[in-house]
């Protein structure tokens, strides 16, 4: 599996390839070494390795993914993994093992919601499943005020605007992914999934839901709320701009693509840098069209989101 930019179809001229090798079933002493071979592979190619975290280029095991949701034994790379598998995967060859493991992990965050099935709301949203999003979009905001004390500020102005841009979209398309679950199926057969508690029909609509990248997610619902074209044009001009900063190949005076350079940029000269500036004006742009179409609208959207996605 592929994740990151490439798994959200944005990647760009120095994009990590972030993958993993995914393995459901028993386990095998030859799996390393089909981990590594595609390692040495995809370095001889000239593409550039995961993060130094170790959460990617290496094995994962649906046990762990399926099994250890909550609890001590969740850890932050287990979470990452889960969340993302969900939310900006795509597969690389066969997809049986990856349907399944998607699947199973959905059928465990639905079947164990009893208030979905048995609550009396207006809504009906998975929040468990939500509730696990929401938790990996906090250890994101977290995790990079850790990465800053321990890394010594390096590379913080690139990371900064990934977070406000790239990491909350995969945060807003998991919101619009829960959602869906009341928004998009039809009437009569969104009545009869909650009458009979049928976990396999809303988990066979959340995988398909799931097999569109985070913008096409984001699209896909907007489309459905005309008065909010203007705010929606707004967003995803935003967003184009911040790819269009990543994948940009020009060089700048000092001789470093615009990426290059905010990965390579001091911390102390954050608030005079235009190239930075630049891309923190955009990162405003994206979150005011978030916060008018999610907050402000006064539509079942913002309706939805202040029910689940605030408190």
């Amino acid at each position: 599996m592929v994740y990151g930019s490439l798994g959200r179809d944005e990647f760009t001229p120095g994009s990590d390839l972030d993958w993993t090798l995914l393995v459901d079933g028993i386990a095998d002493p030859a799996h390393l070494d089909v981990a590594l071979a595609i390692r040495d592979k995809l370095e001889t190619l000239g593409y550039k390795q995961p993060g130094r975290e170790g959460v990617f280029g290496t094995l994962a095991f649906s046990h762990e993914l399926i099994h250890q949701i909550g609890g001590q034994d969740d850890t932050n790379a287990n979470t990452t993994r889960r969340i993302l598998l969900l939310l900006e995967s795509t597969v690389i060859g066969r997809r049986d093992a990856y349907k399944r493991v998607v699947c199973n992990v959905l059928h465990r965050y639905l079947k164990e919601d009893r208030g979905l099935w048995y609550g009396s709301g207006e809504f009906k949203v998975p929040r468990f499943l939500l509730n696990d999003i929401t938790r990996y979009w906090r250890t994101m905001a977290v995790d990079f005020a850790y990465k800053q004390r321990v890394r010594g500020n390096e590379g913080f102005a690139l990371r900064n605007v990934k977070l406000r841009l790239s990491r909350k979209l995969i945060f807003i398309s998991g919101l619009l992914t829960c959602f869906s679950c009341h928004l998009e199926l039809p009437g009569d057969e969104k009545k009869l999934i909650y009458l009979e508690h049928a976990v396999q029909p809303l988990v066979v609509h959340l995988y398909r839901r799931l097999a569109f990248t985070p913008l096409e997610s984001l699209a896909n619902t907007l489309l459905g709320f005309e008065k909010l074209d203007g705010s929606t044009a707004k967003l995803f001009k935003a967003y184009d701009d911040f790819v269009g900063i990543l994948a940009d190949e020009s060089v700048l005076d000092n001789g470093e693509t615009p990426r290059d350079y905010l990965e390579h940029l001091s911390v102390d000269k954050l608030e005079s840098d235009p190239v930075f500036q630049h891309a923190r004006e955009i990162s405003h742009e994206f979150r005011d069209a978030v916060h008018e179409i999610f907050l402000r609208s006064n539509t079942e959207l913002s309706r939805l989101t202040i029910e689940y996605g605030v408190f």
